[in-house]
């Protein structure tokens, strides 16, 4: 099993529609930022933005926050959040199911709804120490 220890730099992420129609990116296409830390002794703390200077007029600048303890067992990553930048993720289970692609590691959270649109994320990340 490949390790997920140790700290990680969004590289990218791509949504789409549940048919694979493309949507806009998470996190501004041009400058997502982000990093994940996941320690050997199963804590976790991710923190994701658009990390573009000046937005579109009426764009809103997607931000999340959370950390917790983690458990994963080669396929999934579950957190048990207690704490977040979004109230409503306090004391829950954030489920991401965990693939590898070549020198990434991808995330795909659970299929949400913005806008009344269904969206699939998948956030790939490379690991940039193995510090953790």
């Amino acid at each position: 099993m490949t390790s997920i220890a140790g700290t990680w730099a969004l590289s990218h992420g791509l949504t789409t529609a549940p048919d694979g129609t493309a949507l806009p990116p998470p996190y501004g296409a041009e400058k997502p930022m982000g990093r994940v830390v996941l320690t050997a002794e199963g804590r976790m703390m991710a923190v994701l933005c658009d990390g573009r200077k000046d937005l579109p007029p009426g764009a809103v600048r997607e931000y999340t926050s959370y950390c917790g303890d983690y458990t994963f067992d080669g396929k999934t990553l579950i957190t048990r959040v207690d704490a977040a930048s979004d109230a409503s993720r306090m004391g829950t289970d954030q489920v991401r199911q965990v693939t590898f692609d070549g020198d990434f590691m991808v995330l795909r959270p659970a299929d949400r709804t913005r806008d009344g649109q269904v969206e699939v994320r998948l956030l790939y990340w490379r690991k940039i120490s193995d510090l953790a």
